[in-house]
C-alpha cells in the first residue's frame, strides 16, 4: 500500500486549467482516469487526510504510485480526451458500463458495392446501419421475412453470392422472389443500392410514405383491373402493418428519444435504455456497472452518456448514424431523457450537439407521455438489477473460492490474480504454434492473449517448443520492464522524478508494453517433462515470483517443478475447475491459430511459383476463369486478355499449369482415358 504523500505533485505545479489527469499503480498500468474544470482543486481533493476520503477513493490512492495530467482547451474537449482514455486504458477503479447479454441488431451493409441485410452481434463496422437491439434474433428474421416482400434486398454470404455469380443461377430466396438477385443482374447494382436504402428509410422511422405509396399503387392497379398485382401491393401493405404492430407507440408521432433509466445499491448499478424512433419504441438495451468509485447518480448518467455516444463519435458516425452509431437506432437523436440531469449539462449538450450537427436536448421529464415512459424504464432497470445480483452472487463467491483453492493446493503466498496458460499445438511436427492467454481476477482478459509461431520447427517437440515460447515470452518482459523512461506526454509542464513514465509503458503511447506484467501463475498444457521445459526456461532467464504448475489431461492432476507426485485436487473442486477452464481457453485459442496457419498453407497453388504473378494478378485471373480448373484449359493468348497480365506472363501461368496438372486417369478394362 503506498502512501500518496510519496507522488503529490508538488505546490503550484499543477494548473489552474481544465485537463485530464491519470492515476498510475507501481507497475505504470492506468488505474483512475478523471477530468477536472481546475486540475490544482480537484488533484489537491486526492492528497488530502485519507479519513476524509470515501472507502473506494482511499484504495484507488493507495494503489497508485504516481499522477499525471494533460492541460485541454476547454471543459468539452476534457469531456472527449477523458472518455477516450478510459476506452483506451481501461482503468480498473473507473466506472465502466457492461452489456448484460449480447444483443443482436438488423444491420444493413452499405458500405458494400450490394448491400446486405444480416443479423450482426458484437462490435459495430463501419458502413454499416444498424437498427435494434432486439431481444432474440427470432425477432429480426421475423421482421425481415415481412419485409423481404416489399423490399427483397440480398441477405445471402459473400460465398453464396459469388457461386451464384459463377453458375448463372439464383439462390431459391431469388426464385421466391424475396430476392431481387443483383447477383445475375435482374437489377443493376445502383437500382439495389436504392432498394435497401428504402429499407433503411421504412426501418428508421419513416414509414407513412411507402404505406401511402402502396396504397396508391394497390387502388390504381385495381381501377386498370390488374386485380392479381393489386392483390399483391394489398399483401405487401399488410406486411408493413404488421411489422408496425411489432412496434408499439408510445410517443407522439415524428418524436426520436432515447429514454434512460437507472437502479442502483451501494455496490452495484443498472441501466436501461428504450431507443424511441418516429414514437415507437425500435430497441431496447442495458448496462450493469460496479461502482468502483465514489459515484453520485448524476455521475453515472454522465458516464453513461459518455460511453454511449462516445462510440459512435470513435467510429465516424454522422448525425443519421449511418454507420451504426452505439445507440444503435439511428445514432444520436433530439432528445436524451435521463432520470437526474449529468453534474457537466452544459459541457454533455454542446458535445453530443456537436455528434449530432444540431440541437440535442437532455433533460428530465417532469410529466405527461414522456415521463410515464421514464418510469417504465426505470422499472425495467430494477428488474434488471435484481436479475444481475442474483446471477452474479454465486458467481463472484465461487472466483474468490476458485483463487483461494489454487493458492493453498501449490503453496502460494498470495492468490494468483494473474494467471497465464500456453498451449503448443501442430501436426505431425510442422506449422509448429503456442497461445497465451491470460486471467486477471478468475476472468479471461481476452486483449492480453498472444500467440507464437515456433521458429525452430525442425524436429521440435512439445516441449522443446514451450521451452523457446517461455523464453520469448519472459525475455521480451525483461527488456520491456528495462526500458528507458520518457518524457510525459502533453502539456504537463516541469516532471518530477515521481512522474516520470515507469519502466515497462511505452512513451510514445503512455500504454503498457506487451509483456509488462508478470503473471502470479503460468499453467502449462502437460505433465512433468511439460512443466520441466518451463521451469528450465524460467530459470535460465532468472525470472523469479512466479509460479509454475502443469495441469495434465488423463488424470486432470496438477504438477509442480520437480515433485515426484502430484497434486490432486478433488473433482468438484472450483480450484480445478478454475485451471480446466484456463488450459481449455489456451487450447482453443492455440488451436484455432494452427488451423488458420495450416489453412494458408493448404491454400497454396501452382500460381503461387510463377514469376511476376502477385496477389492482384491471381485475383484477377481466379475472378475471370472461375476456378485453376478452368483456367488450365485456357490458351496464353485467353489469359493475356487479362488486364495486367502480359504475354510473357500469361505463357509462364499456361506452362505452369501444364506442369501442375493431374495425371490422366485410364479405364484399366478398355484401356481409355476416363474424363
Amino acid at each position: 500500500m503506498a502512501d500518496p504523500a510519496t507522488y503529490r505533485p508538488r505546490p503550484g505545479e499543477v494548473p489552474d486549467s481544465p485537463g485530464v489527469y491519470r492515476f498510475r499503480d507501481a507497475s505504470g498500468r492506468v488505474i483512475y482516469v478523471g477530468k477536472a474544470k481546475s486540475l490544482r482543486s480537484r488533484l489537491a481533493n486526492y492528497f488530502q487526510d485519507l479519513s476524509a476520503l470515501h472507502p473506494r477513493t482511499q484504495t484507488m490512492v493507495t494503489t497508485a504510485a504516481s499522477v499525471e495530467w494533460t492541460v485541454v482547451g476547454s471543459e468539452v474537449e476534457a469531456l472527449q480526451l477523458e472518455y477516450s482514455w478510459i476506452k483506451e486504458f481501461d482503468p480498473r477503479f473507473n466506472v465502466k458500463y457492461r452489456d448484460d447479454k449480447s444483443y443482436p441488431y438488423l444491420a444493413v451493409t452499405m458500405g458494400e458495392e450490394h448491400p446486405r441485410v444480416q443479423v450482426l452481434r458484437g462490435a459495430k463496422r463501419k458502413g454499416t446501419k444498424y437498427f435494434g437491439p432486439y431481444t432474440h434474433a427470432w425477432a429480426i428474421r421475423e421482421t425481415v421475412d415481412l419485409l423481404l416482400r416489399v423490399f427483397p434486398v440480398r441477405t445471402c454470404s459473400a460465398g453464396v453470392f459469388k457461386r451464384a455469380r459463377q453458375v448463372d443461377r439464383p439462390c431459391l430466396l431469388g426464385y421466391i422472389d424475396k430476392c431481387s438477385a443483383p447477383c445475375v443482374g435482374r437489377i443493376s447494382a445502383e437500382d439495389h443500392r436504392a432498394l435497401a436504402q428504402e429499407f433503411v428509410d421504412f426501418m428508421g422511422g419513416n414509414t407513412s410514405r411507402y404505406l401511402r405509396r402502396l396504397e396508391r399503387e394497390m387502388k390504381d392497379a385495381a381501377a386498370r383491373m390488374d386485380f392479381e398485382r393489386a392483390a399483391r401491393l394489398r399483401d405487401d401493405l399488410g406486411a408493413l402493418r404488421k411489422v408496425l404492430e411489432k412496434s408499439a407507440v408510445v410517443l407522439p408521432d415524428a418524436t426520436d428519444a432515447d429514454v434512460f433509466g437507472l437502479a442502483e445499491d451501494e455496490l452495484e448499478a443498472a441501466v436501461q435504455v428504450f431507443h424511441v424512433r418516429g414514437g415507437r419504441i425500435r430497441g431496447q438495451r442495458g448496462w450493469v456497472v460496479e461502482k468502483v468509485e465514489d459515484v453520485t447518480p448524476a455521475d453515472l448518467v454522465q458516464h453513461l452518456l459518455q460511453q454511449v455516444y462516445g462510440d459512435e463519435a470513435s467510429s465516424g458516425d454522422g448525425q443519421d448514424g449511418q454507420d451504426g452509431g452505439a445507440s444503435g437506432s439511428g445514432g444520436v437523436p433530439r432528445e436524451v431523457l435521463v432520470p437526474v440531469e449529468p453534474p457537466d449539462l452544459d459541457q454533455v449538450t454542446t458535445w453530443l450537439s456537436g455528434l449530432r450537427g444540431s440541437r440535442v436536448d437532455v433533460r428530465v421529464p417532469q410529466r405527461g407521455d414522456k415521463r410515464a415512459l421514464l418510469e417504465t424504464v426505470e422499472r425495467n432497470a430494477v428488474g434488471a438489477l435484481k436479475l444481475h445480483k442474483t446471477r452474479r452472487a454465486g458467481d463472484l463467491t465461487t472466483r474468490s473460492l476458485a483463487l483461494q483453492e489454487v493458492q493453498d493446493a501449490l503453496g502460494l503466498d498470495d492468490a494468483p490474480l494473474r494467471i497465464e496458460c500456453y498451449d503448443v499445438s501442430n501436426l505431425q511436427g510442422t506449422e509448429v504454434v503456442a497461445s497465451m492467454v491470460v486471467f486477471e481476477d478468475g476472468l479471461p482478459r481476452k486483449s492480453e492473449y498472444r500467440r507464437f509461431a515456433v521458429r525452430g520447427t525442425n524436429g521440435l517437440d512439445d516441449t522443446a517448443a514451450l521451452h523457446e515460447v517461455l523464453v520469448r515470452r519472459f525475455r521480451r518482459g525483461i527488456e520491456e520492464r528495462a526500458a528507458d523512461a520518457a518524457p510525459e506526454l502533453g502539456d504537463v509542464g516541469p516532471v518530477p522524478a515521481s512522474r516520470e513514465v515507469p519502466a515497462g509503458i511505452d512513451p510514445a503511447t503512455g500504454r503498457a508494453r506487451r509483456f509488462a506484467y508478470q503473471p502470479n501463475l503460468v499453467v502449462v498444457d502437460g505433465g512433468p517433462p511439460q512443466v520441466a521445459a518451463a521451469a528450465r526456461a524460467l530459470a535460465e532467464l532468472g525470472v523469479e515470483g512466479v509460479a509454475l504448475c502443469g495441469l495434465a489431461k488423463r488424470l486432470e492432476e496438477v504438477w509442480l517443478p520437480g515433485e515426484e507426485f502430484p497434486v490432486v485436487l478433488p473433482r468438484t473442486s472450483e480450484g480445478l475447475y478454475l485451471l480446466q477452464r484456463v488450459r481449455d481457453e489456451a487450447h482453443r485459442f492455440a488451436i484455432t491459430y494452427h488451423r488458420a496457419k495450416r489453412s494458408r498453407t493448404m491454400t497454396k497453388s501452382a500460381l503461387d511459383d510463377v514469376p511476376g504473378l502477385g496477389p492482384a494478378r491471381k485475383a484477377a485471373l481466379l475472378a475471370r476463369f472461375g476456378s485453376i480448373k478452368q483456367l488450365r484449359t485456357a490458351t496464353a493468348e485467353q489469359v493475356a486478355e487479362v488486364p495486367g497480365v502480359g504475354p510473357a506472363t500469361a505463357a509462364a501461368v499456361v506452362a505452369a499449369l501444364a506442369a501442375d496438372a493431374p495425371e490422366p486417369a485410364v479405364d484399366l478394362t478398355t484401356g481409355e482415358l476416363v474424363d
